[in-house]
């Protein structure tokens, strides 16, 4: 039997090929030096508004009611911002300068307010989704890391990361990446792939992978006991993905990963808008707290987390106490290697002339900017080439300080 029969038939053998790490995305790209990036991808349209509330705005309270100060568990930021209750596991962060927000920025994707346009734009980091830009900024910005190579960057999660697709090479992974096999099929799989090294090597890096969460791979029995063990393993993903997700981020980038990005789901809150806002903030926090705790101390003061979101979400509350696809809206920065404690970016007001369209919160500066001045600051890449190659067609402007 050849690599490619073995591959094919693996079913018959108790290997599921959907959550095989052999076949299932998660990325990630090591590189020289100590500093690590992850990004995450919020996807669906994070309400800055709601999240890092202006209520010091006096057109504030009319957009949404009285809020945020005299709501429970709200966090004063700096006498203006305040911070959603979701968040507030992550205030010592804030007071230790290790938490800061970017405000009233967005991609260059204007009007049509679709998600997957949004996200296409926001992953691939051009102007417009007609320029043929191919793949996506993270993994365009790997070439010009002098000794980068797969272990360098991780895409992690079910979700597909087109932030690091492209040329360079990443690795993936999955909190439902699993294998369940026989040990006559590992055995037979290591004799098939015995005489090509490159196969061979991955191969024992897929069984790593898949028995990094504690299960051996190897199962005695049956199809039955196989496949029972692996709906276990999703369920378990399912119900703490994000937690495992930024665990295993952490063991990575405390080796020879140095870049690491995954996305979490939940923020298209059109309706009922605080609780599902609410339990999206949770998650995030989770995965911030996570990353914080595996990564340790150290790693941690070399880290800088970046969460951002394709749009922001409308400046009024529609008729369902939600927010509707909007404009301008809010980045999240997290870790050691930040300058925080602060709420950036330069406010253009909630009056209704102030907004864009008489609706949105306006963007007064480019969310790829501050991207292109957080590789500029970690991994000494020359201006013009993140102008002009990784992010093309930004404008990097003047350096907002965003890191120590």
């Amino acid at each position: 039997m050849d690599r490619r029969a073995f591959l094919t038939r693996s079913v018959t053998l108790g290997c599921s090929l959907a959550a095989s790490p052999l076949l299932t995305p998660i990325s990630f790209a090591a590189a020289p030096g100590d500093s690590r990036l992850v990004v995450i991808i919020l996807r669906g349209g994070m309400d800055g508004l709601g999240v890092v509330s202006p209520y010091g705005d006096p057109d504030f309270a009319g957009h949404r009611g009285v809020l945020p100060l005299g709501g429970e568990g709200w966090q004063d930021l700096d006498g203006f911002f305040a911070l959603h209750p979701g968040l507030a596991p992550l205030m010592p962060l804030w007071t230790a300068g290790q938490l800061g927000f970017v405000h009233a920025v967005s991609t260059p994707y204007r009007d049509k307010r679709s998600h997957f346009d949004g996200q296409d734009l926001l992953e691939a980091g051009g102007n417009s989704l007609s320029g043929g830009i191919r793949g996506g900024w993270l993994n365009r910005m790997l070439p010009h890391l002098a000794g980068a190579q797969m272990g360098t960057a991780y895409a992690l999660g079910r979700d597909s990361m087109a932030v690091l697709n492209g040329a360079a090479p990443v690795r993936s992974w999955s909190p439902d990446t699993d294998l369940a096999l026989s040990p006559q099929a590992i055995r037979l799989a290591e004799l098939v792939m015995q005489d090509d090294p490159a196969m061979a090597a991955a191969l024992s890096e897929a069984f790593s992978l898949a028995s990094s969460d504690g299960d051996d791979i190897a199962v005695e029995g049956g199809r039955r006991e196989m496949m029972a063990m692996l709906r276990d393993d999703m369920r378990g993903a399912r119900r703490s993905g994000e937690k495992e997700i930024a665990q295993f981020a952490a063991g990575r980038l405390r080796e020879e990963a140095r870049i690491a990005a995954f996305s979490l789901n939940g923020w298209d809150t059109h309706a009922q808008q605080e609780r599902s806002l609410t339990r999206a903030l949770t998650r995030l926090s989770n995965a911030i707290l996570a990353l914080q705790e595996g990564l340790g101390n150290k790693v941690w003061n070399q880290t800088t987390v970046v969460a951002v979101t394709e749009f922001g979400r409308t400046a009024r509350l529609n008729g369902t106490k939600g927010t509707d696809h909007g404009t301008g809206g809010a980045m999240l920065l997290a870790g050691g290697a930040i300058k925080g404690g602060r709420v950036l970016g330069d406010w253009p007001g909630l009056g209704e002339a102030d907004l864009y369209a008489r609706r949105d919160l306006m963007p007064t500066r480019d969310l790829r900017a501050h991207l292109g001045w957080i590789m500029r600051g970690m991994f000494d890449l020359p201006r013009d080439v993140i102008e002009a190659e990784i992010l093309p067609g930004v404008d990097l402007g003047t350096d907002p300080g965003l890191l120590l």
